[in-house]
């Protein structure tokens, strides 16, 4: 590994770190802050329930129980985490009383250091399209599993449908007069409206199919191009590079183009297309 990639990999590094350590941050405060104060709302809400409920009657055991633990692991946690924010050291917590501002403040002048350095270490064109090329497979799979993802979740919904639309027909069959099943069908009918709507919105067959297509179109291309066919016939291989990274940017141009398609109302797209 040149001197350049690593250094351009030890920004990127540091860059992903204080990502997660923001990430981290956040959920050490709203810990740090919501749990004494679902302590307290737990506290409040014990007599709140015996007064509204059970004035003139003890309250079930299990709900004593129940309230009785929740409250005490709450105030072991707030404990815990009061523990280790102010009290331990060396602490558990990698940034302990540290404002989340002071690590997004790291995180802008880490990314501004890399943009320097890639800009002063940044390699020649022909070196950033061959490995352009090496990342291309790494996108192709990331597009054939979101579209495994869509196909699955359009396949549970309709699935779903088949299963409720056939049970209001059985349960109506079933129940004369229907009133005992009134129940059943109106939560039935609900869930087709339901899946029927969100699979009108947010299109899961559509996004599947032209993800799919989107990695075909990728991988026939980079296929051409490791057997050196059309359209990469060039005795160049610096300008097979070229375009073939043109040629895949614009399939990826194109396939967000379909996903704001997607996105946009029924009259949106008409007026798009």
């Amino acid at each position: 590994m040149s001197v350049t990639t690593k250094e351009l990999v030890k920004h990127r590094r540091e860059v992903a770190d204080l990502q997660q350590r923001i990430k981290n941050r956040r959920l050490q405060v709203m810990g740090l802050y919501g749990t004494p104060i679902a302590a307290l709302l737990t506290a409040l809400a014990w007599p709140g329930l015996k007064i509204f409920f059970w004035l003139n009657a003890n309250m079930p055991s299990a709900i004593n129980y129940t309230l009785c633990g929740l409250l005490l692991f709450l105030v072991v946690a707030t404990a815990a985490q009061v523990a280790a924010e102010f009290f331990l050291d060396p602490s558990p917590w990698r940034d302990d009383e540290t404002p989340v501002k002071d690590l997004k403040l790291d995180l802008e002048l880490a990314e501004e250091q890399r943009i320097l350095e890639a800009r002063r270490l940044t390699p020649p064109a022909p070196e950033r399209q061959a490995s352009y090329k090496e990342r291309v497979p790494g996108e192709i799979a990331r597009l054939r599993r979101e579209s495994r993802h869509y196909r699955r979740v359009h396949l549970f919904m309709q699935w779903i449908l088949f299963i409720s639309s056939a049970a209001i027909s059985a349960v109506t069959a079933w129940y004369d007069p229907p009133q005992p099943a009134k129940g059943v069908l109106i939560a039935l009918g609900f869930t087709v409206t339901v899946i029927t709507a969100a699979a009108g919105y947010f299109k899961p067959r559509e996004r599947a199919f032209n993800l799919q297509q989107t990695a075909d179109n990728m991988e026939q291309h980079a296929t051409a191009l490791d057997l050196g066919i059309a359209p990469y016939t060039e005795i160049d291989d610096k300008l097979n590079l070229a375009s073939f990274a043109t040629t895949v940017e614009a399939l990826r141009a194109e396939q967000r183009m379909r996903e704001q398609q997607l996105d946009q109302p029924q009259q949106g797209q008409q007026e798009v297309i």
